[in-house]
């Protein structure tokens, strides 16, 4: 799988899940604009990690809810490198995932759900209408969007941060369909809780061993886990899929 010949543009890259899939295209040869959204040493590390690995890249801060940001988030991708061949969208509003301090549903503003509602599909709409101009000039493309597989299978009711992410996958779907017969494909990986990112650093010990216990592979995944699906989306190896979800969790979803 190489990927020489190609930009990647990766939201929310300079840690976590979004770091890692940016190194992993890295690897492969790949153009990577790592966007961040306030931690720029974070972001340059990242960069310099994907040099070292054999890729170009170059760190361009956007807060992605914003359309205007993405706009030029897009405008100076577009001049650096002339295309836009794979969207990643990982960027989200910050979450913690702990299920004692968790709101209930009857504790819930529906402030609580429009804030992740924004973070991910907002800041996904946007910046797939940023990019598609590009996209579509060449019939060419590939879109990636990060759900989480508690749409399928709540083991902890995270209501506002699954329902939004439960939207984005309805919106993969639709856009799938329009997207597929001028030339982009729209995909969606679904991961499990992945350790260690800000988002599960504080996860107690007894909760993973809990998912652990329910995983028929037996661990938790690592952010790099999640990599190889990603890449494989963006690849001529699944030119013939579009609209899918891939749950990534060691098999807790299966289907």
């Amino acid at each position: 799988m190489n990927f020489s010949d190609k930009t990647v543009l990766v939201t929310g890259a300079s840690r976590g899940i979004g770091a890692a899939i940016a190194k992993a295209f890295a690897a492969e040869e790949a153009a990577v604009i790592v966007n961040y959204l306030q931690n720029q040493e974070s972001a340059d590390t990242t960069v310099s990690d994907c040099k070292a690995l054999g890729g170009t890249a170059l760190a361009l801060q956007a807060d992605v809810t914003d359309r205007k940001a993405s706009d030029e988030l897009v405008r100076q991708t577009l001049e650096e490198f002339g295309k836009i061949d794979v969207l990643v969208n990982n960027a989200f509003n910050p979450y913690i995932f702990d299920p004692e301090t968790r709101k209930m549903h009857w504790e819930l503003e529906w402030a609580d759900y429009q804030s992740q509602i924004d973070g991910t599909l907002k800041a996904t709409h946007g910046l797939v209408q940023a990019v598609l101009p590009a996209m579509l000039s060449r019939a060419e493309g590939s879109i990636i969007n990060i759900a989480t597989n508690l749409v399928a299978r709540p083991a902890v009711p995270y209501h506002d941060y699954t329902t939004a992410k439960a939207a984005l996958i309805g919106f993969s779907r639709n856009l799938a369909m329009e997207l597929g017969p001028l030339g982009v494909r729209v995909n969606t990986v679904a991961p499990g809780l992945v350790y260690p990112t800000d988002a599960s650093r504080s996860t107690k010990e007894r909760i993973k061993e809990s998912l652990i216990s329910q995983t028929p592979l037996g661990r938790i995944a690592a952010p790099e886990d999640v990599a190889g699906p990603v890449l494989f989306l963006a690849s001529d190896w699944s030119r013939f899929m579009t609209g899918q979800t891939l749950y990534v969790d060691g098999g807790m979803v299966m289907g």
